[in-house]
């Protein structure tokens, strides 16, 4: 059986959904069970035969970490541990979900699983603590960092930019930070697979959608498949400005580019280019909002 941390997340809901449409069994949970409360963990798994645990859950509010560390390290870093920990009595496989922030973006090109972190904030240093227990506490693990998470459910910037762009005729987006966005149905499909395959190729793994953007390309891209199919009707004047014209609380890696080799590779999966999943995410949001108003 698997247990699904953070079911009513973003990326958890998303995997929730996949693991039904493939009749996995499951088990799942949210706030209402605290991983911060090791007790609380332990009294959820009690009788159940778990054989994978995949974490979804995060403190993930990069800016109000900088204030809010000690929350920020109790969620990610303390309650990281107590899932590792837990994974180890019941001697099931963890796959915990990690980030781009854990590097300071400094690097040309793409960062590899085997370069040296460097968080330039306090979520980053919390993300990393996290990957350090889990890596000090158990052996059948997965680490899997992302960058740019968007999905249809929750708060990220492709649901941000379309609420945009329905209020105002001009935004002004940051050009000079550069990544790869990461579709939520797409990691999912990775995320089944290892577990479908009941893989043991245990480590550190990157993964995010194929290609090279920035925050304002990306913009652009959801402005311009959101007219195609029709989401939009207005014209939006969108313009590049740089990091420093949209000062924020916490740093941004300039460059959160990740290699998906080693993940490509090790489980012979193929990866749709950015370009692609803002289609699909768009055509599939097209198609609910026409089936809504019916």
């Amino acid at each position: 059986m698997i247990w699904l941390i953070g079911n009513k997340g973003m990326l958890g809901s998303d995997l929730e959904q996949g693991l039904k449409e493939k009749d996995i069994p499951y088990t799942a949970s949210d706030v209402e069970v605290d991983i911060t409360d090791i007790d609380n963990l332990r009294k959820f798994a009690l009788k159940k035969e778990i054989t994978w645990i995949v974490n979804c859950s995060a403190y993930t509010a990069v800016d109000k970490a900088e204030d809010e560390q000690a929350l920020a390290f109790k969620i990610n870093a303390d309650g990281v541990l107590n899932i590792a920990k837990i994974a180890s009595e019941k001697n099931a496989k963890l796959i915990h979900i990690s980030t781009d922030y854990i590097f300071d973006g400094e690097k040309e090109g793409e960062y590899f699983e085997i370069d040296e972190p460097n968080p330039m904030g306090i979520y980053g240093m919390s993300k990393l603590k996290g990957e350090k227990n889990i890596i000090q506490t158990i052996q059948k693990y997965f680490i899997i960092r992302i960058a740019w998470l968007f999905g249809k459910n929750g708060n990220n910037f492709a649901f941000t930019m379309l609420n945009l762009f329905k209020e105002r005729d001009e935004l002004r987006v940051v050009s000079d930070q550069w990544g790869t966005p990461t579709f939520t149905k797409d990691l999912v499909d990775l995320l089944l697979k290892i577990i479908d395959d009941n893989s043991d190729n245990y480590g550190i793994y990157h993964f995010t959608n194929i290609g090279r953007t920035n925050w304002y390309n990306f913009a652009y891209e959801i402005y311009k498949t959101a007219k195609k199919y029709k989401l939009i009707e207005k014209d939006i004047v969108i313009s590049p400005i740089n990091t420093e014209d949209f000062p924020t609380k916490a740093k941004r890696p300039k460059n959160s580019l990740l290699s998906k080799e080693k993940t490509i590779n090790t489980f012979g999966i193929k990866i749709q280019s950015w370009e692609e999943a803002v289609d699909d995410f768009i055509l599939n949001l097209s198609a609910t909002y026409k089936r809504a108003s019916k």
